[in-house]
């Protein structure tokens, strides 16, 4: 039993002082100014700040090996343990378009790996159902129309480790998307070349989200709204965004946030240094690109990226902590144990200094 003292804590975006975090069972029971009992341990964090640990919805590798590279459980532990280490303490891994092959081996992955997993929640499939048009990075060979019979047969096999799916709508048949969004799968708008009626009729349709914000999609024209404007101007419809400077000019960030707020949520899409297989990553200053020099990921953590919104998009630090935490628990439908400081929540806490410098993680209580 754990008792931290003297931090300042972001519950719901909110920044408290003064009171006590007690944590029992690797989550939050308490939150009161009472006396700390004599067994539980005392943890004085001397004013720093105490945040939810970061929930990251698409990354490719962290620490070194590409998953789908190397679609193995050691792969996905490796990527566990290293984000956990920067800050990250929940990921969906994320798989691009790529062969039936590939796939199915990081869904053997994830099966195999799910019981021992610390922060991984499950799969992200960037792909292969968008629209070749808006590929970017992604393998053109590999790009197709789902059939309902193939996608039924996918789900079968990844026995609920897929969570998301980026799909281009506008070249969907409207039988796949109810039984994609009647089964649960969190699916996005992205790599799509959707005008603002397609990508709008996709959200009332079932649609939660939009994949990295204004990459792989048109640009906003002041004649031709489309895909940016129908997600900016939805009324629930949400948006991950790449805080890195390269993929989105920050002052982009910055009027994003202001148009979306709680609708808007960080992501890395970072990836590694990758020599094999079909994507390969070569690391050109603070980005990685393809051999023919596509931008194929970032190389950020979600850290920098809160640290960015902070500095340069002039966004509040609660308000920036909740980008990486909260907003994407309440897309994935976990926020009663994830992404905030509540009485019940997983203790998935970072220790961060007032210069957002991280200082220490815990994982349902445990210091890692």
């Amino acid at each position: 039993m754990i008792a931290i003292t003297n931090s300042q804590f972001f519950s719901d975006g909110l920044l408290q002082k003064g009171q006590t975090i007690f944590i029992e069972e690797g989550k939050i029971s308490r939150i009161s100014n009472e006396a700390v009992p004599a067994d539980y341990e005392i943890i004085d964090v001397a004013g720093d700040y105490v945040s939810p640990g970061f929930i990251d919805l698409q990354i490719y590798g962290s620490g070194g090996n590409l998953f789908s590279a190397y679609p193995t459980a050691e792969t996905l532990k490796q990527m566990d343990e290293d984000l956990i280490s920067k800050g990250t303490t929940s990921f969906l891994a994320c798989v691009a378009t790529n062969s039936p092959e590939i796939v199915y081996q990081c869904l053997d992955a994830a099966k195999a790996y799910r019981s021992e997993a610390k922060g991984f929640l499950g799969l992200h499939l960037e792909g292969p159902y968008i629209n070749p048009k808006r590929r970017g990075a992604h393998i053109a060979e590999y790009i197709y129309k789902a059939s309902l019979d193939e996608v039924k047969k996918l789900l079968d096999y990844a026995d609920g480790t897929v969570k998301m799916m980026t799909i281009a709508a506008e070249l969907q048949d409207e039988k796949v998307i109810r039984y994609l969004v009647d089964q649960g799968i969190i699916l996005s708008l992205g790599h799509s070349d959707a005008d603002f009626d397609q990508a709008t009729a996709a959200y009332n349709r079932g649609f939660k989200t939009t994949t990295h914000l204004f990459n792989a999609m048109p640009s906003i024209h002041h004649r031709a709204p489309n895909l940016p404007v129908a997600v900016m101007n939805h009324p629930t419809a949400m948006a991950s965004i790449i805080a890195d400077g390269c993929h989105v000019n920050l002052e982009v960030v910055k009027m994003t946030y202001k148009a979306m707020k709680d609708r808007l949520f960080l992501i890395t899409d970072a990836v590694t240094a990758c020599a094999i297989g079909p994507y390969q990553h070569e690391l050109h200053g603070d980005k990685f690109v393809t051999a023919d020099g596509t931008l194929s990921g970032s190389n950020i953590t979600l850290l920098q990226a809160v640290q960015n919104c902070v500095k340069h998009c002039d966004i509040p630090i609660q308000e920036a902590l909740k980008l990486a935490s909260r907003n994407p628990a309440l897309l994935m439908g976990i926020l009663k144990t994830k992404g905030t400081l509540n009485v019940g929540s997983d203790a998935d806490l970072l220790f961060l200094s007032p210069e957002l410098q991280l200082k220490k993680v815990f994982v349902k209580g445990l210091h890692i």
